[in-house]
């Protein structure tokens, strides 16, 4: 077993299965990863419950803590878009940034606390390696009125091939 995947099982996370971003028959035009010489771009990622968009306003139905929660449930999903991208999360040098769009209430000034759900997480998960750049915004909306998307950016290393055909 690889490291990270022992490392993951020391944590108790298990990375769910990669989904294509369809949502209520809605089918995304857009791939779920690029890659940009080392870099690999993945596409924001919703906050779920029971594999459907938690929906709600940060601040008004959704609490700060299932805000946190929700984005702590995205960087696992993104870390499963990212082993399949990269073969295996050895593959990954360092997780270089996120950026965390809260669907917070008109007066929501914390998206930074939400973002700590996933900040949290990544460096649970790579150490040093998952310390990263971030931008936290509360946001009017974001799709399906989900109450968080993230999206990622991680440096692979050189010689890693990259999953799929993106």
């Amino acid at each position: 077993m690889a490291a990270m995947d022992e490392r993951l099982k020391s944590l108790g996370i298990v990375l769910p299965d990669v989904m294509p971003p369809v949502v209520d028959g809605y089918v995304a035009v857009f791939a779920p990863f690029a890659r940009s010489g080392d870099q690999i771009h993945l596409s924001g990622r919703l906050g779920k419950e029971d594999g459907k968009p938690l929906c709600g306003k940060v601040g008004e139905e959704i609490s700060l803590e299932q805000g946190k929660l929700a984005a702590r449930g995205v960087a696992i999903e993104l870390l499963a878009v990212l082993k399949a991208a990269a073969g295996d999360l050895d593959n990954v040098r360092r997780i270089v940034k996120l950026f965390v769009m809260v669907n917070g209430a008109p007066n929501f000034t914390e998206p930074h606390r939400v973002a700590d759900g996933a900040s949290e997480l990544l460096v649970q998960v790579f150490g040093e390696r998952g310390i990263h750049a971030r931008s936290a915004v509360s946001v009017a909306q974001v799709p399906f009125g989900a109450c968080v998307e993230i999206d990622l950016i991680a440096e692979l290393n050189s010689a890693t091939q990259i999953g799929g055909s993106r």
